[in-house]
């Protein structure tokens, strides 16, 4: 099975053994290409809606994936049991969302070895939770597809403590590896800043003074990343 380069980082996260869960499952081809290469004995793909897990039994039969992967309709991880999986994957949704899946998991926390997430919005929200609540960033890279600028965690249980908003912002691990993927994303969001406060430019309302003042800040954090990396 081929993946798109988002879904290829996230399953090359996956460490090999794993018996993995992948929450949000969607098509399942996570799942079906980490049992395919190898990389797991067997996984469990999951996800809240009932049209996305019929994709994905569809997908395990035309495999002939069956007896290796099960599916289960359940919200997050509340259909998983401890010592079910060792891995757990939870890509493909806003930060907010992912916060929620691993909150409402508590059950699974001391369990699970290693968490991959992805989330595609909200990130410092992610991070400060992981840190607020005993989880460690071990590993982190950034791809851009279509455009597109996708992050991957490897978590696991542990002490992680950010310096500054940067840090929980663009990912200190990112920032600490210099990657070119993140200055690509940092010189991006720079140049629309910039374009938004040249044409707030001269405007003097309220509404325009506050975002100016929030764009002013947000460059300051961008500076400080890109300050980090050199």
């Amino acid at each position: 099975m081929k993946l798109s380069k988002r879904l290829e980082l996230v399953a090359s996260f996956v460490p090999e053994g794993s018996r993995l869960a992948d929450v949000g499952t969607d098509h399942g081809y996570v799942p079906i290409y980490l049992v395919e290469k190898g990389v797991c004995p067997s996984a469990i793909a999951m996800d809240v809606g009932k049209g996305p897990l019929e994709r994905a039994r569809e997908h395990i039969r035309e495999m002939g994936m069956e007896e290796r992967i099960q599916t289960r309709l359940g919200d997050g991880l509340a259909a998983l049991l401890p010592g079910e999986a060792d891995t757990v994957v939870i890509a493909g949704m806003g930060g907010e969302l992912v916060i929620h899946i691993l909150e409402e998991g508590r059950h699974m926390w001391e369990s699970v070895k290693q968490f991959v997430l992805s989330p595609q919005s909200d990130l410092d929200k992610v991070r400060r939770y992981l840190a607020g609540h005993g989880f460690a960033v071990r590993k982190e890279e950034m791809v851009l597809e279509d455009g597109k600028y996708y992050t991957v965690m490897l978590v696991q249980r542990g002490k992680m403590e950010y310096e500054n908003q940067a840090q929980y912002l663009y990912g200190k691990e990112l920032i600490d590896a210099r990657s070119e993927v993140l200055a690509s994303f940092l010189q991006k969001e720079k140049n629309r800043m910039q374009g938004i406060l040249a044409a707030l430019s001269g405007q003097d309302t309220q509404g325009a003074l506050e975002a100016k003042a929030d764009l002013e800040e947000q460059l300051s954090w961008i500076k400080e990343a890109e300050d980090e990396m050199r």
